[in-house]
């Protein structure tokens, strides 16, 4: 036998396993306390029998913090998206365990992760360049706080000393936008590239970058003149995948009649460039596309993007910036937030607010004023 359990308390257990000694080879007892149900204990003891046989077990004593975070690393991949996890990694492999990860887990204190911290703000660029900004330790400490709640979970540790440091200051970020006028000099400057009609798709429909480089003609009517945006492409490393968009739902944008004449006259572009190749494009083919048809990786639309902008006169803004370049149009021209959410596919009404509530300063005096007038015609007729 390799485990069993034993029940301390009502709801608590010990869970006793039989570790090999890596020196002797002699078996020696191994305590981990748990608390819950006797079903929930059996099954803990199981997981860690498990990792014994998987020779993945490590000793809750002896853990180091970089030892932990790749295990939770392993654990959390099937839990978050790739991109997702690729960034876990980058935080926490890259930034965080050379300054700590060779700190014995039930060693660390809040002192010494707020030092982390301060290193990481000082000095924490791979470069040797100076520090670390301070949104991006900021994302380093969420990301070990969910780990090590793992780790409380586990019994590694008793508590968290991740929630008892302190997250340095994060400035909002002014958002950079196009203005109308600007947006149409972006788009007459880059009419003849490649890019052009992805730039138009961000800066007119407030599409996403990765739901641009999803999109197959399938997707566009172009008699009902809308768009059906159903999933997003995403880049991990060299690899691409294809998933539904960030907020889970699908939508229908609709077109204007700029952005329809535009894509009619792309879509026949593109047919007849393909067909010198002896392709036939049909509805599956992908809208932006290399010259052969095949889909356009997110990465290198940002990098043509970021080469043709230098080549104009404008502001340099990210390849993003140009959807909120839309909605920040949307709202200074008075459409309703409620069409301007449902347009870029936000989740909710408050996440559009809550990023574009400074693009309609008048709002809250307009609504004062119309709230006046009312009361003012209600009380109009009692007098005379």
């Amino acid at each position: 036998m390799k485990g069993h359990i034993r029940e301390r308390s009502p709801g608590k257990w010990a869970i006793v396993l039989d570790v090999p000694d890596p020196e002797t080879g002699k078996r020696r007892r191994k305590w981990h306390t748990f608390h819950g149900t006797k079903r929930q204990a059996d099954t803990e003891c199981a997981r860690l029998i498990a990792e014994l046989d998987g020779s993945s077990y490590i000793e809750p004593a002896k853990t180091t913090v970089r030892e932990f975070l790749v295990r939770w690393l392993v654990h959390e991949k099937a839990n978050v998206a790739p991109k997702t996890h690729q960034r876990y990694e980058e935080l926490l492999l890259k930034n965080v365990a050379p300054v700590i990860g060779s700190v014995i887990m039930n060693k660390l204190t809040a002192s010494r992760i707020d030092g982390c911290w301060t290193h990481l703000l000082e000095s924490g660029r791979r470069d040797g360049k100076g520090g670390l900004s301070p949104r991006t330790v900021h994302h380093c400490r969420r990301v070990m706080l969910t780990a090590f709640d793992q780790a409380v979970k586990w019994d590694l540790l008793k508590k968290n000393p991740v929630a008892l440091t302190r997250p340095p200051k994060v400035e909002k970020k002014m958002m950079e936008a196009f203005s109308a006028s600007q947006t149409a000099v972006m788009l007459d400057d880059l009419r003849k590239s490649r890019v052009f009609i992805a730039a138009l798709l961000a800066a007119l429909c407030g599409l996403r970058r990765g739901e641009i480089i999803a999109l197959r003609w399938k997707d566009i009517d172009l008699v009902a003149a809308v768009i059906s945006v159903t999933r997003s492409a995403e880049q991990v490393g060299t690899q691409v995948r294809y998933k539904e968009t960030k907020s889970g739902k699908a939508r229908t944008v609709a077109l204007s009649s700029t952005v329809l004449e535009e894509l009619k006259r792309h879509r026949l572009a593109q047919a007849e460039e393909q067909l010198k190749l002896g392709i036939r494009p049909d509805d599956n083919s992908f809208v932006i596309a290399q010259v052969d048809g095949t889909p356009l990786k997110p990465v290198s639309l940002t990098h043509e993007w970021t080469r043709l902008l230098a080549k104009t006169s404008l502001p340099r803004i990210r390849f993003h910036d140009l959807r909120h370049s839309h909605a920040t149009q949307l709202l200074a021209a008075g459409v309703h937030p409620k069409i301007a959410s449902e347009r870029l596919g936000h989740s909710t009404i408050g996440i559009t607010l809550d990023l574009y509530s400074h693009v309609m300063p008048g709002m809250q005096a307009n609504a004062a004023e119309q709230v006046d007038a009312a009361i003012k015609a209600a009380k109009k007729p009692a007098i005379e």
